[in-house]
């Protein structure tokens, strides 16, 4: 598989991330992605071949190979690392779409008649929530394959020896897994990277949404700022008003002025 396809497609996606955003994609390729191509393929390579039982009968190793690995740790590696940057792609092309239509609006009502996105890459409206969604989708993938993987191979190891009665095996057989140590080590070393991977996108996640509750408060404080603002200026107009008139208002109302003529005759 080429991945080098995926590493040109992700590369733009630093322009738009965050500084934990970059962080988790140098971490993906650098200790996921690498890690795969060069020592995992290599290391699950004869895993079949290697899959040993102390029985004769044919078809028992193939059935208790097929019982104890139900899907190869090689590809669910692989689907998972596509499944996790695919949303990646997808803030990509929001922004590609943005650019597009800001082209498209510039065509025709010229240079001078206004912009739609005064940067289309500002995580602002509908791509603020594209990359919001991406990061909830990245931790969401990397937490279901490593409940996967805790499913089919508890604690993430893998045993020396397993013990197979499977049908049609005339009895229960020792079956040996090859290398199972050095497969333990890189199974172990791929979790705890997707570990570290669900704790960038929640932090990034956190900072995102905190930052945008930050401007919406600070927003509103300052529309109730210009709002006081504009009700002093009012009230000070109308004392002006008020001071420049000729005749000024009375002191009384005319039913109370009347009550204290009566009372004073």
């Amino acid at each position: 598989m080429n991945w080098g396809i995926f590493e040109g497609l992700l590369s733009g996606v630093n322009k738009y991330s965050t500084a934990f955003g970059r962080i988790w994609l140098s971490l993906v390729f650098i200790f996921r992605v690498m890690v795969y191509l060069v020592t995992a393929e290599r290391v699950w390579s004869d895993d079949h071949k290697d899959f040993d039982c102390n029985t004769r009968q044919p078809g028992c190793s193939n059935v208790c190979y097929d019982e104890f690995f139900p899907v190869s740790h090689v590809r669910l590696w692989a689907l998972q690392l596509i499944l996790v940057t695919c949303p990646s792609l997808l803030v990509v092309m929001h922004v590609a779409y943005r650019e597009a239509r800001e082209k498209k609006h510039r065509e025709a009502v010229g240079e001078d008649g206004g912009r739609l996105y005064p940067n289309p890459g500002k995580k602002r409206g509908g791509l603020w929530w594209t990359y919001v969604f991406s990061l909830v989708f990245k931790a969401s993938i990397d937490i279901i394959f490593l409940y996967v993987f805790h499913s089919f191979y508890p604690k993430y190891t893998l045993p020396p020896v397993v013990k197979c009665h499977a049908a049609p095996c005339p009895n229960i057989v020792d079956c040996f897994i090859s290398k199972p140590s050095e497969k333990n080590i890189f199974t172990l070393f791929m979790v705890a990277t997707a570990a570290v991977c669900i704790l960038l996108n929640l932090v990034e996640l956190a900072y995102l949404v905190s930052k945008r509750c930050r401007e919406c408060l600070a927003a509103r404080k300052a529309r109730a700022a210009s709002a006081s603002s504009c009700k002093q200026e009012d009230l000070l107009s109308g004392d002006l008003i008020f001071l420049g008139s000729d005749t000024h208002p009375p002191l009384l109302p005319d039913l109370a002025r009347d009550y204290v003529k009566k009372t004073i005759l």
